[in-house]
C-alpha cells in the first residue's frame, strides 16, 4: 500500500476511535476532511445506506483535473445515456428490495450515488466520502451515535468503473474491510483474494471470454489467427489465454500487434498494414470500441474487407460502432463475445415513468430531462437555467436512446445483481435466527445501526441466494460463474447492421447455434483461415523449418503406409499381409505373386527344361540303338543308360518348381531335386571308380581288383549312395516340410508365394550331401584324368564334375540376394545349368563319334595309347 493510501486510512480510522484515542481526554481535536465531493448524484435516506459509483459524465471541469488528487466542485459536462441506465437499475433494484416483504423486512435501504466522472481521482474522493462521512469537518469528542445522518457511513460500495479503478479502491478500502462489488471490472489479478480481500464483482474475469474465442477458433478450425490487442493488461493478457486454451490444438497466432491509447493513430496504421500482409482470414480484437474505429478505419483505407473479426466484450456491443459507414464495408459478420443480457421485469416501465415533478430531488433526472427536450421541468430548476419551461407532456415513452432501450440488458443487469448480493448480506447479517430453535444458547444479532464492514464482506462471500428470475447466483472468490452471449453482426435488407444473439457460454461450456451465424462471406459459408492447407488423405504433414506448426508441407506416404483422414500428423503401416493402394489411403490385400507358366520368365525355363529332357531323350535313342558299339559299351553301358535316365528326372523336376506352389509340390520338388541329383552323381562317382578300378587292374597281380567293382557292386553303390539322400528326404520331409507362404518380408503389393523352409538343416543336408558327393567325383575324376587311354571318359567327367561345382557354388548367393520368384527362378536355372553340362559333357563327344566318326567307334581305336 502507498504512503498515501496508508495516512488516509488512518485518518478514517482516526475518526472512528472515539474520544480520548491516543490523546489527552480533555483535549477536543477537530480535522478537516480530504476535498469535497461533488453535488452531481442521487441520495437517499434510509436506515442502511449503499454508496455507488458511476461514470455519469465524460468531461471534467479542466483539462488538468484529469490527474489531480483533490478535485474542485465545478461539475462534470457531457451526460452518458448508458451509465444513467445503471445508475436508475440500482435505484430500481433498491426499490424493489425496500417493497419486498421476504428479504430485509422492516429495514429501508438507502443510497448515495456519486458521479466518478470518469476520473480514478474523482472516484477515490467520493469513495473516502462514502465510507468516513459526508462532514466537511470531524470532531474527535463525538460519539458515534452523534454522527448525524448527513455524515452516515456506508458499509459497502458498488462501484469500481474499470479493472483500474477497481484496483485502487479495493487498496485504499481494503484497511478498512469495506466491500467493493464491481459491475464491470473484469481483470484476471482482481481474482486474487491475498491482494483485494474485499473486492467482489459481477462481471467475470476476461480469462472465460478469451477461452470462449480460444474455443471459437478450434471449433471451426482456424489454424492461423491474427491478433490486435490493447498494449494493457487487458489486451495482453488475452493474448496470452488464448495462446495457452490454442496449445496443442493446431492453431497459430499469425501476429500480434498492440494498440497504444496516445498512439492510436499510428498504432492502428500498423496494424492494419499486419492484417493486409498476412495470410490469416480471422483476426481476433481485444480492445476498448475506440481503438477498433480507428484501426477499421485505416482497414477501409487500405480496402481490406474480407477479414473475419472475433470480438471482445470491449466492442462486440458498440452501437455506434456497429452503425459507422466504414464499419458495414470492412466489418460484415463480426462475431463476438458480449456480456451476458438478460430482462429485468418492470425495468422498462419504470424508466418511462421516470419524470421529474414524481422526483423533485433529482438533480441527476432533471439535468436529462433539460438535455433530452430542451425544456426546464420547472420543479427545482436551476434558477439559470436559460431553457423554456416544460409543458409537462414530455414522456420518455416516446425517446429512443441508450437509457430508454431495455430489450438487452448486460452491465445494467451487472448492476442489478451487486445491489441484491449486498441486500442478501445484509439480511443474513441482520437477520435472527429463532429463540425457540435454539434454547440455552445466546443469541445476538446485528442491529442496522451497528453494522460492521468486517461482517458484511464475511456475509457476502457466503451469498447464495435465486433472483427474482429465478437465476442462482452466489460468488466463487471474488467472482461469479462466467456467462456470456455470443452476438453476431448481420446485416438488413434496409441497410442496417443488427446485433443477433447466436450462443451463449456458461462456464467453460459453449452452446451456439450454427445455423444463425452470416460469416463475414456474406452467407453461411464459414471463412477459412489456414497457414497451409490440411494435407489429404495419402500424405501427411511435414513441419517448415522455423515456422510455427500450422504452416507445413504435404508429403506423401511411403510404399505400405497410409493416411485415411484430412490433415494427418503421420502415415500408419499397413498389416504385414496388406499393403497400400495407389493413392496411399487404403489398406488392401497383397496379391499372391509366383512362377507361373504363363508369363514369360516361366514359359522360357519350361522351353529349356523340355529342350534338355528332348535331348537326354534323344542320346539315350543313340546310345540305345548303337548299344553293341565299343563306345556305348566301354565303362558299362548300364551305368551310362542310368545316367541318361538321372538327367532326364534332373531336367523334368525342374517343371515342379513352376506353377501356384501347395503342400504336395513343395515337398516333392524338393525330394524329387535332391534324389534325382544324388542317383546322377553317383552314377558318375561309380564310372570314375570303375575307370580307376579298371586301370589298376591292368597291372600284374591285381586282376582280383576288378572282381569287386564288377556290374552288381556298381549297381549297389549307386542304389547305396542314392540311398542315404532318399533317408535324409523322408526325415526331413516327415518332420519339417517345406510348406506354401506368402514373403511377407519384402515389401510391394505383389508378394510371392513361396515354398518356405520350415527346417533350414534339412535343406542343407539335401545340398551338403549332394556337394559331398560332387566335389568326391571331381577329386577322382581329375586322379584318373591321364590315364593312358585314347578315348579317357574320366576326363568328360572333370570337365562335367567342373561346370557342376561351379554352377552350385554361385548358386547360394544368387538364391540367397534374389527376391521373391526370381530366387525360384534362379534354383531352377542352377538345376537346367548344371544338367545340360553333365549331358553336353559326358555325351557329346561320344555321340559326335558315333554318329559322325563311326570309323573310330573301334576297340582298337578306344585302346589305343
Amino acid at each position: 500500500m502507498s504512503l498515501l493510501a496508508r495516512l488516509v486510512a488512518l485518518w478514517l480510522v482516526g475518526r472512528q476511535l472515539g474520544p480520548g484515542a491516543g490523546m489527552q481526554p480533555a483535549q477536543t481535536l477537530t480535522c478537516s476532511r480530504w476535498g469535497t465531493p461533488s453535488d452531481g448524484g442521487l441520495f437517499e435516506d434510509g436506515d442502511v445506506i449503499i454508496g455507488g459509483l458511476f461514470n455519469l459524465h465524460y468531461m471534467p471541469p479542466m483539462k488538468d483535473q484529469r490527474f489531480t488528487l483533490e478535485p474542485d466542485n465545478k461539475p462534470c459536462t457531457g451526460l452518458q445515456n448508458l451509465p444513467l441506465q445503471y445508475i436508475y437499475a440500482m435505484v430500481f433494484a433498491l426499490e424493489e428490495i425496500n417493497h419486498s416483504s421476504a428479504l430485509l423486512p422492516g429495514v429501508k435501504l438507502g443510497h448515495r450515488i456519486h458521479d466518478s466522472c470518469a476520473l480514478p481521482a474523482w472516484e477515490m474522493q467520493a469513495a473516502l466520502s462514502l465510507v468516513g462521512g459526508d462532514a466537511p469537518t470531524c470532531n474527535l469528542d463525538q460519539q458515534e451515535t452523534e454522527v448525524g445522518a448527513g455524515e452516515r457511513r456506508v458499509p459497502l460500495i458498488i462501484g469500481g468503473s474499470s479493472s483500474i479503478t477497481a484496483q485502487i479502491l479495493s487498496r485504499f478500502l481494503g484497511p478498512l474491510s469495506v466491500p467493493l462489488v464491481s459491475y464491470t471490472a473484469s481483470s484476471p489479478s482482481l481474482s486474487d483474494r491475498r491482494q483485494y480481500p474485499n473486492f467482489f464483482r459481477t462481471m467475470a474475469s476476461d480469462i472465460y471470454q478469451a477461452r470462449a474465442i480460444a474455443q471459437l477458433a478450434i471449433k471451426y478450425n482456424w489454424t492461423w489467427v491474427g491478433a490486435v490487442v490493447a498494449n494493457n493488461e487487458y489486451g495482453l493478457m488475452a493474448v496470452k489465454v488464448f495462446q495457452e486454451e490454442i496449445q496443442g490444438a493446431g492453431v497459430c497466432l499469425s501476429f500480434v500487434e498492440t494498440l497504444q491509447r496516445e498512439n492510436i493513430v499510428s498504432d492502428a496504421s500498423r496494424a492494419a498494414l499486419a492484417i493486409q500482409a498476412s495470410t490469416a482470414k480471422v483476426i481476433l480484437i481485444f480492445t476498448w470500441y475506440t481503438d477498433v474505429m480507428e484501426l477499421f478505419l485505416q482497414l477501409e483505407k487500405l480496402n481490406v474487407t474480407d477479414r473475419q473479426f472475433l470480438a471482445s466484450e470491449a466492442w462486440s456491443t458498440s452501437t455506434d460502432l456497429r452503425q459507422s459507414a466504414f464499419s458495414r464495408k470492412v466489418a460484415r459478420g463480426v462475431l463476438g463475445v458480449a456480456i451476458r443480457s438478460s430482462s429485468l421485469p418492470g425495468f422498462g416501465t419504470f424508466v418511462w415513468n421516470l419524470n421529474p415533478s414524481l422526483r423533485p430531488n433529482d438533480q441527476v433526472l432533471k439535468e436529462f430531462w433539460e438535455k433530452e427536450f430542451g425544456c426546464s421541468p420547472g420543479i427545482g430548476a436551476t434558477p439559470s437555467s436559460s431553457l423554456p419551461p416544460c409543458s409537462g407532456t414530455e414522456s420518455l415513452r416516446d425517446v429512443k436512446n441508450l437509457f430508454t432501450d431495455t430489450s438487452q440488458l448486460r452491465v445494467t443487469y451487472n448492476v442489478y445483481l451487486a445491489v441484491y448480493a449486498a441486500a442478501h448480506a445484509l439480511h443474513s447479517l441482520l437477520s435472527c435466527p429463532d429463540v425457540s430453535s435454539s434454547p440455552g444458547q445466546n443469541v445476538t444479532c446485528s442491529l442496522h445501526t451497528q453494522i460492521k464492514p468486517m461482517e458484511l464482506m464475511e456475509q457476502l462471500s457466503k451469498v447464495n441466494f435465486t433472483t427474482p428470475q429465478g437465476e442462482a447466483f452466489y460468488f466463487q472468490g471474488a467472482d461469479v460463474t462466467a456467462k456470456y452471449d455470443l452476438v453476431n453482426w448481420q446485416s438488413s435488407p434496409g441497410g442496417e447492421v443488427n446485433l443477433v444473439l447466436i450462443g451463449r457460454v456458461d462456464g467453460f461450456d459453449l452452446h451456439l447455434n450454427e445455423s444463425a451465424i452470416q460469416w463475414s462471406t456474406g452467407s453461411s459459408q464459414v471463412p477459412v483461415s489456414v497457414c497451409s492447407e490440411r494435407c489429404p488423405p495419402g500424405t501427411r504433414m511435414a513441419s517448415r523449418k522455423g515456422e510455427p506448426i500450422c504452416c507445413f508441407d504435404c508429403i506423401p506416404c511411403a510404399d505400405g503406409q497410409i493416411s485415411n483422414t484430412t490433415g494427418s500428423t503421420q502415415c500408419n503401416h499397413c498389416p504385414s499381409e496388406l499393403w497400400s493402394n495407389a493413392e496411399r489411403t487404403a489398406c488392401i490385400p497383397r496379391q499372391l505373386d509366383f512362377l507361373s507358366f504363363n508369363e514369360t520368365l516361366g514359359i522360357t525355363l519350361t522351353a529349356v527344361a523340355v529342350s534338355g529332357v528332348t535331348a537326354t531323350t534323344a542320346v539315350f535313342v543313340v546310345f540305345l540303338y548303337y548299344r553293341q558299339t565299343p563306345m556305348v559299351r566301354a565303362n558299362n553301358s548300364e551305368l551310362s543308360f542310368l545316367l541318361l535316365l538321372s538327367l532326364k528326372l534332373c531336367f523334368l523336376c525342374s517343371l515342379v518348381f513352376i506353377g501356384r506352389p501347395s503342400a504336395w509340390s513343395c515337398r516333392f520338388q524338393q525330394a524329387a531335386f535332391g534324389i534325382s541329383f544324388v542317383l546322377c552323381v553317383s552314377c558318375l562317382q561309380v564310372k570314375t571308380i570303375v575307370v580307376l578300378a579298371a586301370f589298376r587292374s591292368a597291372r600284374p597281380g591285381a586282376e582280383a581288383l576288378m572282381r569287386w567293382f564288377g556290374p552288381r557292386q556298381q549297381r549297389g553303390s549307386v542304389c547305396l549312395f542314392t540311398s542315404v539322400q532318399v533317408i535324409i528326404c523322408v526325415i526331413w520331409l516327415s518332420l519339417n516340410p517345406p510348406e506354401p507362404r506368402p514373403d511377407l518380408k519384402i515389401p510391394g503389393l505383389q508378394v510371392t508365394l513361396e515354398c518356405a523352409m520350415a527346417s533350414v538343416v534339412g535343406f542343407s543336408l539335401v545340398l551338403g550331401y549332394i556337394g559331398l558327393l560332387g566335389c568326391t567325383s571331381l577329386l577322382l575324376a581329375f586322379l584318373a584324368r591321364k590315364l593312358p587311354d585314347n578315348f579317357n571318359e574320366a576326363k568328360l567327367i572333370t570337365f562335367s564334375m567342373l561346370i557342376f561345382c561351379a554352377v552350385w557354388v554361385a548358386f547360394v548367393p544368387a538364391y540367397v540376394s534374389s527376391p521373391g520368384k526370381y530366387a525360384v527362378a534362379v534354383e531352377i536355372f542352377a538345376i537346367l545349368a548344371s544338367s545340360y553340362g553333365l549331358l553336353f559333357c559326358i555325351f557329346a563327344p561320344k555321340c559326335f563319334i558315333i554318329l559322325l566318326r563311326p570309323e573310330k567307334n573301334t576297340k582298337k581305336h578306344l585302346m589305343a595309347r
